[in-house]
């Protein structure tokens, strides 16, 4: 167990506005560092949105990490779906990749399959081909991201989103030989919340696989005081020795866009602001208790 290394905390700017373009970013980006985080999770909605240029110098001012997140927009899909469209969401996900790699973003993330939101029924032969085809057309851009040295999180969704991926075990039953090659999973505690028995046990399946970690309220909103075993989870993340970021995903109600794709009804808190705000307090608060104490590794010197 490794309880002595302080993961980053970051938050993604869907806490504030969709899609996030070149004018939105330098003023947002400053007041998320001004609040304290040390990471920023970047949504490239679409190709074109965000320049490397635009995203480095403010990344450089800021002082920020950045991590790259993705969307599975209608027309998007991997799997059970035309050529054509097959193609055209290889080169928004190969796209995101050259994005990821210009900034200096270790991980591109997402439900890299199918469209957020498409649900069909499956029998057990029709996921194997399913996860199947989705291992042929995902290679492609597991192969780019080996050598721009970015690693695609391949993310499982609620029920609600998908009927393809919902949990660890089926993500990894799913991308087989590709875990390890760049690519590996991404995770959003609201999901786990929803699909997995356990969240702490779903993270030890997921090990060395976890590249990148989501963190929520069981709400959707702030973390911390809901019902998270929070915890577990993080007993969890030092048994797995996890290092990355711990990055806050809400959305805002008062984007009729963002609210519509996330089912967001209502205010999850009082502002956007404070939602970020009291989760950063709680996340370095957890993150401070869990180090304070922490013994040295062995071979380490205290």
């Amino acid at each position: 167990m490794d309880t002595g290394h302080v993961r980053p905390i970051g938050v993604n700017t869907w806490v504030w506005t969709s899609p996030l373009t070149d004018a939105d970013l330098p003023p947002l980006l400053r007041r998320i560092a001004v609040m304290g985080f040390d990471a920023v999770e970047l949504p490239l909605e679409n190709v074109g949105d965000l320049t490397v240029e635009v995203v480095r110098d403010v990344l450089a001012e800021t002082g920020l990490r950045a991590y790259v997140v993705g969307a599975m927009a209608p027309g998007r899909d991997l799997v059970d779906a035309p050529d054509a469209v097959v193609r055209t969401t290889q080169q928004y996900l190969l796209g995101c990749v050259a994005f990821a790699a210009g900034i200096g973003a270790p991980t591109v993330c997402g439900p890299f399959y199918a469209q957020t939101g498409r649900l069909w029924r499956m029998d057990d032969a029709e996921r194997t081909r399913a996860y199947a085809e989705l291992r042929r057309n995902l290679a492609l851009v597991a192969e780019a991201a080996v050598h721009a040295g970015v690693v695609l999180g391949i993310e499982p969704l609620n029920r609600y989103e998908t009927s393809l991926i919902n949990t660890v075990e089926q993500a990894i039953e799913a991308l087989g030989p590709l875990l390890g090659h760049g690519v590996g999973l991404a995770l959003d505690t609201y999901h786990l919340n929803i699909e997995e028995r356990s969240t702490p046990h779903a993270l030890r399946r997921a090990g060395d696989h976890l590249v990148h970690l989501q963190v929520c309220g069981s709400d959707r909103g702030t973390p911390g005081g809901d019902q998270t075993d929070w915890p577990g989870l993080f007993r969890a993340l030092d048994d797995i020795r996890y290092q990355g970021a711990l990055t806050i995903e809400s959305f805002t109600a008062h984007n009729a866009s963002i609210a519509t794709a996330a089912a967001i009804w209502r205010p999850l808190a009082e502002s956007q602001y404070l939602l970020a705000e009291n989760g950063l307090t709680f996340l370095r608060h957890a993150e401070a208790v869990r180090t304070r104490d922490a013994a040295p590794l062995r071979g380490e010197t205290p």
